[in-house]
């Protein structure tokens, strides 16, 4: 998976981050038994992929892939899967 760079770039570091920090304080308000505190805690967790899609948006995302690009990965997955692995040879 790291061969292929899923996730490494502002966008998703950022929207991940707000998305994390929601998520504590919602669990901060959840243990102190405060409805309304959780539900902003929620709220910054959507606050979270909302600044993500935008940062996206604004090209600090993964560039989405061409139709050429997707045609070699695909040609290079069928050519790796259809090789016959090498066999090791015994001396008798």
């Amino acid at each position: 998976m790291a061969g292929s760079s899923h996730g490494h770039t502002p966008a998703a570091w950022t929207g991940v981050t707000i998305a994390c920090i929601g998520f504590c304080i919602a669990g901060v308000f959840m243990v102190a038994a405060n409805p309304v505190g959780f539900w902003g805690g929620i709220a910054v967790v959507f606050l979270g992929g909302i600044v993500g899609g935008a940062m996206k948006a604004a090209g600090l995302g993964m560039p989405k892939e061409t139709e050429a690009q997707v045609r070699a990965r695909t040609q290079t997955a069928t050519v790796t899967a259809t090789a016959q692995p090498a066999t090791a040879q015994t001396s008798a």
